[in-house]
């Protein structure tokens, strides 16, 4: 089949039908796909395409959001950073109203302190030149699409000689996750709808250790419905595949956004200002070398060496569930929480604050129907 689909009939009804279709031909076995991406995921929710899908086939959502991975530590972390006193603490929206411990952005701003949303990360360098006595902070979240981004970023404060901004450097990278997912016990994966926006920077190449070391079939998709079934149905096509013997491999449905290699460009600025580390991500605890760390060259503008902050150990709310959630265990409507105490305008866990977490997207869209 066509791995493009002209934009003129991303939504047409007649194609829809026949992959619908198709997938129904195809599921004739228990199937379990996971998408690793939070556009992806109010993708998928906005469309009603699990309602679509046989009994037998599982959409998951796995940890694609990455506000949802950003550790309670590191939450905890960016508001003592803004209580002090000499700091102009700057983050995207979507920031503001995850809970750390016992606060959040969102409340310390009420509370006097001084955070700000930016729609970049260049905004930081305009507030530090206007700020030259303050320490300006950045709470760099965000996966390979975001960092390079906020790398430009600091290549340009260092140009400049601007010696008053730092970056939390709180990045996580794609492929060690899809590893570390198909590696977890009790939940086989049959497959990954693999993300649009970080393998146009990273490239569909990526995932070829993912596939080699698992024979895990992967397909990138675009986001659009036909997209996304389209990517359904070579999963399907890959799961026969597998299931008779064969080799899984990467393909990439979403040929008109994405490359074998990716963005060479903007690969370069990351190899240049960050070296791979390990990570944690939230509820789910360390995966190796899934983060992102200052270089040496670029280490000056690590704010946790710039700032004396000790912050207690974290705690997290109990009965959330948003791990199991965003390991494909359970849906955000297992959780004893959801739609209860927890909501988009009171959420409890990290799956509920950004829109493009699983339970925001289920609240939205799917829980009438699940």
């Amino acid at each position: 089949m066509s791995t493009l689909i002209d934009k003129e009939r991303f939504r047409s009804e007649p194609e829809a039908r026949a992959l619908i279709a198709r997938i129904h031909d195809l599921a004739r076995e228990p199937v379990s796909l996971m998408e690793v991406c939070g556009t992806h995921t109010v993708a998928i929710s906005r469309a009603g395409l699990r309602s679509l899908m046989p009994g037998g086939l599982k959409l998951l959502s796995g940890p694609g959001c990455p506000v949802c991975v950003t550790p309670l530590a590191e939450i905890d972390r960016a508001i003592a950073a803004s209580r002090l006193p000499n700091v102009i603490l700057t983050t995207f929206g979507d920031m503001m109203r995850v809970p750390g411990s016992e606060s959040t952005l969102e409340k310390e701003k009420a509370e006097g302190a001084d955070v700000r949303i930016l729609y970049g990360p260049l905004q930081a360098i305009e507030i530090a030149e206007e700020n030259p006595d303050r320490e300006v902070v950045f709470v760099g979240v965000g996966f390979e699409t975001t960092s390079p981004t906020i790398a430009a970023t600091v290549v340009e404060a260092k140009r400049r000689g601007i010696e008053n901004l730092s970056v939390f450097p709180f990045f996580k990278t794609v492929p060690r996750a899809l590893d570390m997912l198909a590696r977890v016990p009790g939940r086989p994966l049959d497959g990954y709808i693999c993300p649009g926006h970080v393998s146009a920077i990273i490239g569909s190449d990526a995932y070829l250790p993912t596939v080699r070391e698992h024979n895990m079939p992967c397909v990138v998709t675009g986001f659009e419905p036909l997209d996304i079934l389209a990517g359904v149905v070579m999963l399907l096509e890959q799961a026969e595949t597998v299931r008779a013997g064969g080799a899984a491999k990467v393909e990439n449905q979403y040929s008109r956004a994405v490359t074998p290699e990716g963005n060479r460009a903007a690969l370069a600025i990351i190899a240049d200002v960050f070296d791979e580390c390990d990570a944690e991500w939230r509820e789910i605890g360390v995966i190796p070398m899934s983060g992102h760390e200052f270089s040496e060259r670029y280490r000056s503008f690590d704010a946790r060496d710039r700032l004396d902050i000790d912050v207690p150990e974290a705690t997290g709310p109990s009965g959330c569930i948003c791990g199991e959630i965003m390991l494909g265990m359970k849906i955000p409507t297992d959780c004893p929480l959801f739609a209860g105490r927890c909501t988009p305008r009171e959420p409890v866990g990290p799956c509920m604050v950004s829109t493009e977490g699983a339970c925001a997207a289920f609240y939205k869209y799917d829980r009438e129907s699940v």
